[in-house]
C-alpha cells in the first residue's frame, strides 16, 4: 500500500438517504483534526436545519452557508432564472474557496443536483476540481453524480435505500433529517 497525503475528491451519491450526513460526518472529523472546512449547500435555503447552528460552536473553523431558495422546480417547467443565478454565485463562491487554499476541505452540497438539473456544466467543475491545490479535500453531494466528476473522483460512495420510515407515514423528524 503506497503511503501518500493528498488532498482527494469524494462523492456521497445514489438515491438514498444519508449524502449530506456522511459528508458532515467527514466534515467533523476534519476539524476534530484541526482542519478548515468550508459547507457550501448548492439548493438549500429555505429550511432553518439544526447542522447551521451545530458549527457556529467551531469559531470559524466549519463554515455553512446556504446558497440556494429551497426546492428547485424541474420536470415540465423552465428552472426559475433566480435559481440558475443563485448556483451561478454559488459555484462562483465554491470555485474561490477551493483554489484560494484557504479551506483544508470544501464540501459542495447538492451540486450534483445543480449539474443534473442543467444549471452547472460539470465541466467547470472538473476543471476547477483538477487545478485545486494538492492538500485541499473537495466532497461532492446529491443524487445522480455525473460521469465526468465520478471519473476524477478518488472515493465515490452510493447511498442506496433499503427502507424508510416515511413508507410508514412518519413525517420527517427535527434532529435526523434537519
Amino acid at each position: 500500500m503506497v503511503d501518500s497525503r493528498k488532498g482527494l475528491v469524494l462523492i456521497h451519491t445514489g438515491p438514498g438517504k444519508g449524502k449530506t450526513t456522511a459528508a458532515m460526518g467527514t466534515a467533523l472529523r476534519a476539524v476534530g483534526n484541526g482542519m478548515k472546512v468550508l459547507m457550501l449547500q448548492f439548493l438549500k435555503g429555505s429550511w432553518h436545519y439544526g447542522e447551521l447552528d451545530a458549527v457556529k460552536v467551531f469559531d470559524g473553523n466549519f463554515v455553512m452557508r446556504q446558497m440556494g431558495r429551497g426546492f428547485v422546480k424541474i420536470g415540465g417547467a423552465e428552472t426559475d432564472p433566480e435559481d440558475i443565478r443563485l448556483v451561478e454565485e454559488a459555484w462562483e463562491e465554491a470555485s474561490k474557496a477551493i483554489l484560494s487554499g484557504e479551506w483544508d476541505m470544501v464540501v459542495l452540497d447538492e451540486i450534483n443536483y445543480a449539474i443534473s438539473y442543467r444549471m452547472l456544466d460539470p465541466a467547470k467543475v472538473v476543471e476547477v476540481l483538477q487545478a485545486r491545490p494538492e492538500m485541499v479535500h473537495v466532497i461532492l453531494t446529491g443524487r445522480n453524480a455525473h460521469p465526468s466528476l465520478v471519473e476524477i473522483a478518488d472515493t465515490v460512495t452510493e447511498m442506496r435505500e433499503v427502507k424508510h420510515a416515511y413508507q410508514k407515514g412518519i413525517l420527517a423528524q427535527r434532529g435526523i433529517e434537519y
